[in-house]
Formats: C-alpha cells, structure tokens, sequence
C-alpha cells in the first residue's frame, strides 16, 4: 500500500512535460539555471524552479551551489535521474516512429 502511495507520489513529480523536458536537457551533462532555462524552449523561472527543487527532492537531479560571488548553481542528474533519462529517450524515439500516424489521427479528429 505504502509503495503504490509512493510510486503515484513520484509519477505525479516527474509525469509532466516540464520535468521530462528538464531531464532530457540537462543529459549526461552539468547545466546551470540560465542554461537550462534557455534549453527548455517556453519555460517559466518559476516552472523551472518548481520542477528542479521536484527532481532533487525524489533524488533524479543533484544540485551544486559553487562558493562564489554570486553563487554558482549547477544541476547534473544522478544514477536514477540518468536511468529516467533513458526511459525518455525511448519515449522521444516512440515518438519519431510514430510521428506520421499520430498526425494523421489528429487531423482526423481536427485537431491539428
């Protein structure tokens, strides 16, 4: 009971376009805010914020505060947030393959 509690709590976290969009930006990389928010095409300072301090909470992105002046954020994901990463990936190629027939069924249904 407590882990299907806790796995919908998670799901609810990451499941939306924000926080897999953030995941796929930042990569096997290291990405501070600025970068991120300039990689996340529409997102707002606060969306991002949100999602970020999200992700760190269910420990899919560490965040580094560098001791400067002004101080220095960068966020990298870690071995769980690398893993969903290749779950996205595999979402984003689903996504590829079946990019003509998604259109169709929405033009179809008129909505494109």
């Amino acid at each position: 009971m407590r882990a299907d509690s806790l796995a919908r709590e998670i799901f609810s976290d990451i499941a939306n376009k924000w926080a897999l969009l953030i995941v796929e930006a930042i990569g096997d990389g290291t990405l501070r805010f600025t970068e991120l928010r300039r990689e996340v095409d529409g997102i707002s300072h606060k969306m991002l914020t949100q999602n970020l301090r999200l992700l760190e909470r269910n420990g899919l992105v560490e965040r580094t505060v560098h001791p400067t002046v002004p101080p220095r954020v960068e966020y990298t994901l870690t071995g769980p947030g690398r893993a969903l990463r290749a779950t996205v990936g595999a979402m984003c190629d689903w996504t590829h393959r079946h990019l003509d027939e998604i259109e169709e069924a929405r033009r179809r249904f008129g909505a494109v």
